[in-house]
């Protein structure tokens, strides 16, 4: 009778396991606690979610704990959301639910590519597609999330450690967007020789129409910006703001606009630098944003950023119409501070002519650096002569003895217009008249980010087409071809200016990377293999041996 309480209690305590679904957080960093922003999206989830996991099949190691480690986080979100979140793990060959297209097609259409695994048959090489993403799916609508960024097919421990810490915001971050009544509204500004073209694709069709809804906006036509932009987006002008437009963008900031600025001070363009020996020399736009900036806590400089972390450029270095792949310190790599919930897991972002910026008094604000150049960096000041010869000799090592230069800040705080005590009484009075009275402090907290590169949100063009932001056009097709962070980067900048479901709280999550040292593991490896395999088996031994002189005893 005891067996068989014992096998029935193990029965049903197997089947409730398969419904019930309870684990204990013992990890310091909590990696396996649901955030409370996240929770809440969860509970509040009326309409049935699906997500659609595309890691099936014999795949690499890396890729199967990918895959994992998505699994058990899916589970977790199915219980919180009490059945309304559900999940399936397919094949990107099986067809899309209602409709004869396939999954691979629909990814590829979302710009979700795949990662080409070469596997060796008897007849040769296979070339095998991995799609490691996810498909969020409500009431016809499609999110893809991608689960790893990278486009190696071998899957390091820290690759799979900084992918797993975004899995919780990046599937919670595509449900809250499926559910949202309206798209958040961002103006673009234009009127001040802002680019408008091709150079905008990558921004405008994979970022902002995603997520956002867009307009553009006169700021020397418009007599004031609208409260109801979320975000406004300075990207790159190259011409002088009348004192009325930064007006105009003071107060917006005021009334609790957020501005996200990415600002060049100095004219220094590809376009004006022939590769070979000819000089260009970058001077001041002079935009006249500078005071504006300053008032609210930070300075671009008039100068130049050189970083022996750089990108690459193609130079002719004899002479001899033969173009080399070389370093060119004027394209660094930026790093982004891991500190901090924007560029937290973010990759290196590349920049092109980027001026230094530094933090100044403003009281009640609190600045962040965002990112900064590598250890070994400097700084040229104006007039900056740029010449496409430089790279003829290797650069000084010792010049290059700064680090850390800062190229975009985030600002927090009560901002104080620039326009206190300035204004006559006839502008207050045209100001009230208009409907807009002047706002000389802002009332509630708010936040800005300013950027001194206004390249790192533009992307590049390769064969009379646009590619993605973060790609350099000349090592396309060459082993040096890769994409940087710069669109994470935006789309996180933006996120965190406008999100006000406090998602940026499950990006915040620092995953630590715990690995056992390789010297210890050689050393004590004889002494573990030992411990792990010879003592269990003895003490097997022991049990049945000690078991059998009992039971003979017993018996005797």
């Amino acid at each position: 009778m005891g067996w068989i309480g014992v096998i029935a209690v193990l029965a049903i305590f197997n089947i409730l396991s398969v419904y019930i679904h309870k684990r204990i957080d013992l990890t310091g960093d909590k990696r396996f606690t649901i955030s409370e922003p996240v929770r809440k999206i969860l509970k509040e989830t009326s309409d049935p979610v699906t997500i659609y996991l595309f890691l099936k099949g014999d795949l690499p190691s890396g890729f199967r704990m990918l895959g994992q480690s998505a699994t058990e986080l899916l589970q977790e979100f199915k219980d919180f959301s009490k059945g309304n979140v559900h999940y399936k793990i397919v094949s990107p060959d099986e067809a899309v639910p209602g409709s004869t297209e396939i999954w691979a097609d629909t990814l590829q259409a979302m710009n979700v590519l795949p990662i080409n695994l070469t596997v060796q048959q008897k007849a040769g090489e296979e070339s095998k597609y991995v799609y490691p993403a996810a498909a969020v799916v409500s009431a016809g609508k499609i999110i893809p999330v991608n689960l790893y960024s990278g486009t190696r097919s071998v899957i390091t421990p820290n690759d799979l450690n900084q992918a797993e810490s975004m899995f919780e915001y990046k599937f919670a971050e595509a449900i809250h967007k499926l559910h949202q009544q309206t798209k958040p509204m961002v103006a673009y500004a234009i009127g001040n020789g802002e680019p408008t073209g091709a150079e905008t694709y990558d921004l405008v069709e994979h970022v902002l129409h995603p997520n956002y809804s867009v307009f553009t906006l006169d700021l020397e036509k418009e007599e004031a910006i609208p409260d109801t932009f979320k975000v406004l987006l300075l990207v790159k002008p190259s011409q002088k703001f009348s004192d009325e437009a930064k007006l105009k963008l003071d107060q917006y900031v005021m009334r609790g606009g957020k501005l996200l600025a990415f600002v060049d001070r100095l004219e220094a363009e590809m376009d004006s630098l022939q590769l070979g020996s000819r000089q260009v020399v970058a001077y001041d736009r002079n935009l006249g944003l500078q005071d504006l900036f300053f008032r609210y806590g930070v300075r671009i400089n008039p100068d130049l950023i050189m970083d022996l972390q750089s990108d690459f450029l193609p130079f002719d270095v004899n002479n001899s119409g033969q173009f080399e792949l070389l370093h060119w310190n004027y394209f660094p790599l930026f790093q982004p501070d891991q500190h901090s919930v924007v560029t937290r897991n973010v990759g290196l972002v590349a920049g092109r002519f980027a001026n230094s910026m530094d933090t100044v008094k403003a009281d009640g604000i609190k600045k962040t650096l965002l990112l900064g150049t590598s250890p070994n960096s400097r700084t040229i000041e104006t007039p900056a002569l740029i010449s496409g010869a430089e790279n003829r000799n290797a650069p000084v090592d010792a010049a290059f003895n700064r680090s850390n230069i800062p190229a975009a800040v985030l600002l927090e705080g009560k901002f104080t217009s620039l326009y206190r005590n300035r204004l006559s009484r006839e502008q207050l009075e045209g100001m009230n008249a208009a409907g807009s009275p002047f706002v000389p402090e802002s009332t509630n907290e708010n936040k800005m980010i300013v950027v001194s590169d206004g390249d790192i949100v533009l992307n590049s063009m390769y064969r009379a087409q646009p590619i993605p932001m973060g790609v350099n056009p000349f090592t396309i097709g060459t082993q040096y071809e890769y994409q940087f962070a710069n669109r994470s980067f935006v789309e996180n900048c933006l996120a965190y200016l406008v999100n006000d479901a406090g998602l940026m709280a499950a990006k915040a999550k620092d995953f630590k990377l715990r690995l056992l040292d390789s010297k210890k593991v050689n050393a004590q490896k004889t002494v573990w293999q030992i411990l792990s395999f010879v003592i269990p088996a003895l003490l097997i031994l022991l049990a049945g041996g000690l078991y059998q002189v009992a039971r003979n005893r017993r018996f005797r």
